[in-house]
């Protein structure tokens, strides 16, 4: 996965955010990714965004850091406090989707 330019634009985070209208939302920026075939390890960093709406995709950008120290670190807690587990984020969403839903998370 890459911050920046890389041999495969499909794996650079930042590819995935050209489309976004910012101020967005983090579920905003984590569908826009979905909707551009991002894979789902970009997803889920993008998951697990710090903040919850974002005003510029410069402020994104800061963040990534952040998002994939969370989840690279699954047991540590989050700032507030919250231990999330993230080694299977998404994984409930996609068993028990409804019928047809076939998107991963």
């Amino acid at each position: 996965m890459a911050y920046g330019l890389a041999e495969d634009p499909g794996r650079s985070i930042t590819s995935h955010l050209d489309s976004v209208d910012y101020p967005a939302e983090r579920e905003q920026i984590v569908r826009a990714a979905e909707d551009s075939g991002a894979p789902v390890d970009i997803i889920n960093v993008l998951k697990s965004l710090p903040q919850t709406e974002y005003a510029s995709r410069e402020q994104v950008m800061r963040d990534l850091a952040e998002a994939a120290r969370r989840f690279g670190a699954p047991w540590l807690k989050d700032d507030d406090g919250v231990d999330r587990d993230r080694r299977n984020i998404g994984r409930d969403l996609v068993e028990n989707a409804p019928a047809g839903h076939t998107r991963h998370p």
